[in-house]
């Protein structure tokens, strides 16, 4: 998420910085040299200081519990997401469809997908966060302009948007390791060889593993294949090497700015209301991010459904029901034949991990 990696980066870094400006008469030009060089020094090395340093290692750890935490909702979102557009084995409503899950594949199940998205927010928050500090300061020339909140959001989206593309390719591969197993296909799509499904862990892989493959003799492969190296070379060998990591990467990446402004502007208009002067107490601060998550993340969700149904583009040469060309023509195809509704799969479990998944980090 950026808003949560966003925040943080804009609280911990608006502290004014110290300069060290009341130089004595008596200072010598040696010592002005000297001054002026580790001063040059530490803004080269600054974003690995001792103070960033914790940053990263608290931001990485605050991201991978709160990961973990909402990580049945998230592996459901993205399974909603990518459903069939019809068929008797769809996962409908967040409670059955989490019954249902734990009953195929059990603990396991809720947390499909979620080493590597754990694994994804340490880069992803040391890119964003260095990112953030260095476009501030190149925005401000060195703090000699004032930080306003167009700069500050500018400076946000550019960052959101460096860090997306940075560690995009383990994204992708999180999505398709939380659907591999799931067992969405219809009865009547599956393979007469390929296992019925029954409850147990290894059911749902059975049934999808086999789409996605190309028959019964994907219920032979390796599970090796459900890891996080093995499926990315899956999708190398088979979808066009290196690029077919990154496909959805534009989509996703022009839904990283409006999402950043419209959380600034929800949290700036709901601190006033929820959280007045005299009145901040924890509970407050967190309704007022949850609810500035919760208003950012449905308006621009259709982003992220783009983005889910173009990751999935290639499993099973388009046994999941889809074969889009690009982002464009994946919108007309959703709208066509599921309605504006469509773009809005999986808002519910996306909606519900929001509040904890603030409360966690």
């Amino acid at each position: 998420m950026v808003t949560s990696d966003l925040s943080s980066s804009s609280s911990s870094s608006s502290k004014p910085q110290t300069h060290v400006e009341n130089n004595s008469p008596s200072d010598t030009s040696t010592t002005t040299k000297t001054n002026s060089g580790e001063n040059s020094k530490r803004q080269v090395l600054g974003f690995i200081d001792s103070q960033v340093s914790s940053y990263f290692i608290a931001g990485g750890i605050a991201g991978a519990a709160s990961r973990t935490v909402v990580s049945p909702l998230e592996r459901l979102k993205i399974i909603q997401q990518v459903q069939p557009r019809s068929g008797s084995r769809q996962y409908r409503g967040v409670w059955k469809s989490l019954v249902r899950m734990w009953e195929e594949e059990g603990f396991r199940g809720f947390m499909r997908g979620n080493g590597i998205n754990c694994l994804r927010i340490v880069p992803y928050s040391a890119v964003q966060f260095t990112t953030y500090e260095q476009l501030k300061k190149l925005f401000t020339r060195q703090g000699a302009r004032p930080l306003d909140t167009p700069t500050r959001l500018t400076a946000g989206a550019l960052a959101g948007v460096t860090s997306v593309c940075t560690t995009y390719p383990l994204d992708l591969v999180r999505s398709r390791l939380s659907i591999v197993s799931a067992s969405l296909l219809p009865q009547n799509q599956t393979s007469a060889t390929t296992p019925p499904v029954t409850a147990g862990a290894r059911s749902g892989y059975h049934t999808v593993a086999a789409a996605v493959s190309g028959g019964a003799t994907a219920s032979v492969r390796s599970v090796t294949e459900l890891g996080i190296w093995g499926m990315t070379l899956k999708i190398m060998r088979e979808e066009g090497g290196v690029r077919a990591l990154y496909r959805g990467l534009t989509t996703t990446a022009m839904g990283v700015a409006p999402y950043v402004g419209i959380n600034f502007a929800s949290y700036e208009a709901l601190r006033g209301v929820i959280t007045p002067p005299g009145k901040s107490s924890v509970v407050r601060k967190l309704s007022c991010g949850a609810l500035a998550g919760s208003i950012s993340q449905t308006l621009t969700y259709p982003f992220d459904v783009l983005r889910r149904k173009m990751q999935v583009v290639g499993m099973g040469q388009g046994t999941l029901g889809y074969k889009y060309n690009g982002a464009l023509e994946a919108l007309q195809e959703i709208i066509k034949y599921e309605g504006f509704i469509g773009l809005y799969r999986g808002l519910w479990p996306n909606l519900l991990k929001v509040a904890p998944s603030i409360a966690t980090s």
